[in-house]
């Protein structure tokens, strides 16, 4: 029998696609990124000051300084990294899906049956399908933003109306049947949509 060589080189996953439909969001970044800068620029004078008092074994006002100034050498890092390993697709609003479409995109409105297939269970839900991280309701239409990355919204997006569609979530089975697909209007975008704000990133 012929010996097989052990496949050890794994191509890496590709890159996650971050999108957030407004315009601006590279900006916020480079702000959040010349703030850090700042404060860390703040943080060295208070060392140097700090260092100016005398004998460092005692000077704690020296080691919180050289604490501070590492922990936002971290989150500078972890800023750095987060631009780097996503892509960024920035999408105005005003043009944001203007033509019609029969299938479920991006950015749509839709009227969604979930079907759980163990307890036959129906749930009838209106969502946004919207970008990541925007989780918001709006009570005045009963619109749920439902973020592209969520199990759920990965199910949905390209589903067409009025076709039952088996699907395995997190939660177990369930039927998904889109009644309706629709483009949102500006009021509804402004209710649902949140200010962008940089990224929680994590320090690893």
């Amino acid at each position: 029998m012929p010996l097989h060589r052990k496949n050890i080189f794994r191509l890496p996953p590709p890159a996650p696609t971050t999108i957030y439909v407004r315009r601006g969001y590279n900006r916020v970044l480079a702000e959040e990124f010349a703030a850090l800068k700042r404060k860390r620029a703040e943080l060295v004078q208070d060392k140097i000051e700090a260092h100016s008092q005398g004998d460092l074994r005692e000077n704690f006002g020296f080691k919180a300084a050289k604490d501070a100034i590492r922990a936002v050498d971290r989150k500078m890092t972890e800023l750095d990294r987060f631009y780097v390993r996503n892509t960024f697709i920035e999408v105005d609003p005003a043009t944001w899906l203007t033509k019609a479409t029969d299938t479920l995109q991006l950015g749509h409105v839709a009227v969604v049956e979930k079907e759980d297939a163990a307890t036959k269970r129906r749930h009838r839900f209106t969502f946004l399908l919207a970008t990541y991280g925007d989780t918001t309701s709006d009570p005045a239409s009963g619109i749920e933003c439902l973020p592209h990355t969520s199990p759920l919204a990965v199910a949905l997006l390209g589903l067409t109306t009025n076709r039952p569609t088996k699907v395995a979530l997190p939660a177990g089975e369930a039927v998904l049947t889109v009644r309706s697909i629709r483009n949102p209007v500006q009021a509804e975008l402004d209710r649902l949509l949140a200010s962008m704000q940089p990224p929680e990133v994590e320090e690893s």
